[in-house]
């Protein structure tokens, strides 16, 4: 009987064993599980803080995407390379001291501004000699100062009239009146039929708000401190009018001369317009910039509005352009357009990597985002010097295959073995570089490839600046006279021209779409007779 109860003992705590072995397991998976939850909660809130510093810089923090070294520290490249002499057969020059850069000189700092001389003469009563009360006389005159002086806008009125010629010789006294021939002057058609406005009129307004960024709303109460009341919807109608009839025909030129070039560059930023058909005012439309490449020839920048976003009207607008190059940022709608080679631009490459780096340690190479912004830099570094040096298209090519063919072979080597946390900034510049690893390398291909899209977002900076103080469109046609003043502006500043004076030229021309090409060529902005007027 002992027995048996020391038997029913030990199963008894057997089952008990087994039981507590249960419970265990059961806590330890708890405890795994809680752990798993507190290790996410954890790397959701790395994130979270992640993103709070990217806001906070993109608000707060500087704009420049420049880096720079600490000195002492070592960089992800090798010091000996970063300190070598790119090009041992130039010598070293000495230079014995500093010297500052000198002041810019009068004819220097005043270029192209009119000029006259104001002499400065006594009183009537203080000409008499203060010793004997004989009159002086003037005998020269002494240089004292330069003086800049500013004279407000005015406008006027100009009536025009046109005087009316006969032959005296025909006209005598046995013709008849109805025989006698009379000649008048030509005068020009008015700028806008049943307008009393002007070429140097609308030239201004378009200048105040394309160039200046100033909304109608606000040029209307400078105009009305002029004594005139030129309303906003007035004003509007000016430039609609003339960017319609006078600016399209020399912007279709431009279009056409632009599809005969082989490199391309483009972007694009939103606009709101407010009255589309079949649109809510709230969607966004989109201005597209389309501008020739660095292929050494005068500079085309067009803008172009479209409703969408949509890739057809990329394919669409660049209709008739084949074999050739086109740089852009990340945007998918320029994947796969019909005989186009697809560049992409290396800033935005850059930029995801400079965004992922953690807050406080821009200059931990350790960090992998640190060391994506680095091979960046390194490829930047290369295109600055050869820019410096001036190299023709087929040494930048030869240099680019020589020193950012070996960094680019182990930037993506060494992306290949990165292993990013999902969701965070720098999985999201890894996955950008990767999926975009064959257009990124495009620009090796030739020398007259740009390495990125800087141009392009120049060249749009200042839409996104005018709109920030027009805001919006009201019209489908608003926004398509915009594109075309901002094509007109963008190419006078990219010709070196004074953009009033262009503008004004224009108007007065007239181009008009019975114009030939050659007409056209000689009004476009890189003409030498253009330069000649309206160059400051």
């Amino acid at each position: 009987m002992a027995g048996n109860a020391k038997d029913s003992k030990i199963l008894e705590y057997k089952d008990l064993i087994s039981q507590l072995n249960t419970t265990i397991a059961a806590q330890t998976e708890l405890i795994k599980s809680l752990q798993q939850t507190i290790d996410a909660d954890r790397d959701e809130k790395k994130i979270l803080q992640e993103k709070i510093d990217y806001l906070t810089k993109k608000l707060f923090g500087t704009s420049s995407e420049k880096s720079k070294d600490i000195s002492g520290q070592i960089n992800l490249f090798d010091e000996a390379e970063q300190e070598a002499d790119d090009n041992p057969e130039i010598p070293t020059i000495t230079v014995p001291e500093h010297k500052r850069k000198s002041k810019s000189t009068h004819q220097e700092l005043f270029k192209g501004v009119p000029s006259r001389d104001e002499l400065i003469s006594l009183p009537e009563d203080q000409r008499n000699c203060a010793e004997c009360g004989a009159e002086l006389k003037a005998i020269g005159k002494e240089f004292v100062r330069h003086e800049f002086r500013y004279t407000p806008a005015k406008g006027e009125v100009v009536n025009i009239y046109r005087e009316t010629y006969k032959c005296p010789v025909c006209s005598t006294a046995n013709t008849m009146a109805e025989n006698i021939k009379f000649v008048k002057a030509h005068v020009p058609e008015a700028l806008i039929p049943n307008s009393y406005t002007s070429e140097s009129a609308v030239a201004w307004v378009m200048y105040q708000k394309f160039v200046n960024a100033m909304p109608l709303y606000r040029q209307e109460q400078d105009w009305k401190q002029l004594g005139v009341p030129f309303t906003r919807a007035t004003l509007a109608n000016w430039i609609i009018y003339c960017a319609k009839n006078y600016f399209e025909p020399l912007y279709d030129y431009l279009h056409r001369q632009l599809l005969g070039r082989t490199f391309l560059m483009a972007d694009e930023t939103r606009i709101q317009v407010l009255k589309e058909p079949g649109r809510n005012p709230e969607t966004d439309s989109f201005m597209w910039l389309f501008r020739s490449g660095e292929d050494g020839l005068p500079p085309i920048i067009l803008y172009h509005y479209t409703e969408t976003r949509a890739k057809y009207n990329a394919v669409s607008f660049l209709d008739g352009f084949s074999d050739g190059y086109l740089e852009t940022d990340g945007y998918q709608g320029y994947n796969n357009l019909p005989g186009i080679k697809r560049c992409s631009c290396w800033s935005h490459t850059r930029r995801y990597f400079i965004e992922a780096v953690p807050k406080g340690k821009e200059y931990d190479y350790s960090n992998p985002a640190v060391q994506g912004v680095q091979f960046c830099s390194k490829l930047f570094d290369y295109e600055r010097i050869s820019k410096a040096r001036e190299h023709t298209f087929e040494q930048r090519k030869a240099y680019r295959l020589e020193k950012e063919k070996p960094v680019l072979d182990a930037f993506w080597v060494w992306l290949e073995h990165q292993k990013p946390r999902k969701g965070t900034r720098f999985e999201k510049a890894v996955n950008y570089a990767l999926n975009r690893k064959d257009t990124l390398m495009t620009y090796l291909e030739d020398g007259r490839c740009s390495f990125s899209n800087n141009l392009s977002e120049n060249a749009i900076r200042p839409f996104t600046v005018g709109r920030k103080n027009w805001l919006f469109s009201a019209t489908p046609k608003g926004a398509e006279s915009s594109a075309f003043v901002y094509t007109i502006v963008e190419m006078a500043k990219a010709n070196d021209l004074n953009v009033y004076k262009y503008l004004t030229y224009l108007l007065e021309q007239r181009p008009n779409e019975s114009m030939s090409d050659e007409q056209l060529e000689k009004i476009a902005p890189w003409s030498e007779d253009v330069k000649q007027r309206c160059q400051n």
